[in-house]
C-alpha cells in the first residue's frame, strides 16, 4: 500500500470517527433535554435512568439483581 493511499486511507477513518463523535454529542444533547423536559413535568431523572437500566437487562439479570436489592434491604432494615 503506497505512502498516499495509506494517508487517504487514514484521513476517511479519522473523517467518519469525528462524524460519529458529533452525532453522539447531538445525541447526547437530545438525551439531556428529554430528561430536563421530565424533571419538568415533575418526574424524577434519577428514579428513570434507574428504570432504563433495568429494562436493558434479560429477565434473568433483572430478577437476580432485584433478589440480591431484597437480601442486603432485609438485611439493613431488621
Amino acid at each position: 500500500m503506497s505512502d498516499l493511499v495509506a494517508a487517504d486511507e487514514l484521513r476517511l477513518l479519522i473523517e467518519r470517527i469525528e462524524n460519529l463523535e458529533a452525532d453522539r454529542r447531538g445525541v447526547m444533547e437530545d438525551i439531556r433535554n428529554v430528561f430536563s423536559e421530565a424533571k419538568s413535568r415533575g418526574f424524577d431523572p434519577k428514579i428513570m435512568r434507574q428504570i432504563i437500566k433495568l429494562r436493558a437487562m434479560e429477565s434473568h439479570q433483572r430478577a437476580e439483581w432485584e433478589a440480591v436489592l431484597d437480601t442486603y434491604i432485609a438485611a439493613l432494615v431488621n
